[in-house]
């Protein structure tokens, strides 16, 4: 389990997370959501290891992240940041190759050629990564996180994902949050932050909902994602409808559908 108990960190004093708690077990795909500013991406470097909390604690199966030295933390834990820079031209393969550093595989060319078809990046392997289109970036930086932790192991391992949709178009995104969910079944918990509250309704089994640095709800998609808690944390009206196919949530934050809705609701 990756767990975090009363988060706290505070730059110049202003709290930036405050007394934030949350956990994700492997098997389990974690959304956080909240607002520009909310404090997520900082909340996000807490839980990699990258920034320590001035209060609180974060571990990892049970060991505290400042405990564990950077190589068995990369052994059970694999991180996207939202910005990702590569500053000699190597082409798109050899970015996917540096992921295999902080893992011990039997067969790395077999590894990298599963995870960038998995990726749909394949083709792009002979070319310079920095001459890539921005969404075909991304996936080549996911791929290179997910052959991290793509093979099975006996322990329980984490992806930490920071906006990885932001570049991708609507077909993208599907199928990367796709392949976050099939990562479940190699005993991985997949924490993700969003900006789509509709995608997080259909993909994430939980919610953290982060406000000014505090967790404003956090628990399973369907109980956090509700109409008042989602317009208080978002400070915009939000309605709640339902997927006339899957069932599914789904999120509207239109004005004037929202109106209707809720007089629709109360007629």
């Amino acid at each position: 389990m990756l767990c975090a108990k009363n988060i706290h960190f505070c730059i110049k004093q202003r709290p930036i997370v405050d007394q934030a708690s949350l956990s994700l077990e492997a098997g389990e795909v974690l959304a956080i959501l909240g607002p520009n500013g909310a404090g997520k991406s900082t909340l996000f470097k807490i839980l990699s290891g990258e920034l320590g909390c001035n209060r609180g604690s974060v571990g990892y199966n049970g060991c505290p992240v400042q405990k564990l030295k950077s190589k068995q933390l990369a052994e059970i834990r694999s991180v996207m940041p939202q910005h990702s820079q590569v500053n000699f031209p190597f082409t798109a393969q050899e970015v996917v190759e540096l992921g295999l550093v902080a893992c011990k595989s039997s067969k790395p060319k077999q590894l990298v050629q599963e995870v960038m078809e998995a990726t749909n990046t394949l083709s792009l392997k002979n070319q310079v990564f920095n001459q890539l289109s921005g969404g075909e970036r991304q996936r080549v930086q996911l791929a290179r996180v997910l052959v991290q932790i793509w093979e099975q192991k006996p322990f329980p391992r984490y992806l930490l994902l920071d906006e990885p949709t932001s570049a991708l178009d609507i077909a993208q995104q599907h199928a990367v949050l796709k392949i976050l969910q099939d990562l479940k079944h190699r005993n991985i918990g997949v924490l993700i932050i969003l900006h789509d509250l509709n995608l997080a309704s259909l993909y994430a089994d939980k919610v953290a909902l982060l406000k000014n640095g505090m967790i404003a709800g956090f628990g399973q998609t369907n109980d956090i994602l509700e109409e008042r808690l989602l317009s208080k944390v978002f400070d915009h009206p939000v309605s709640i409808l339902t997927h006339p196919i899957t069932g599914s949530k789904l999120i509207s934050t239109d004005r004037y559908l929202t109106r209707s809705t809720q007089n629709f609701k109360h007629a």
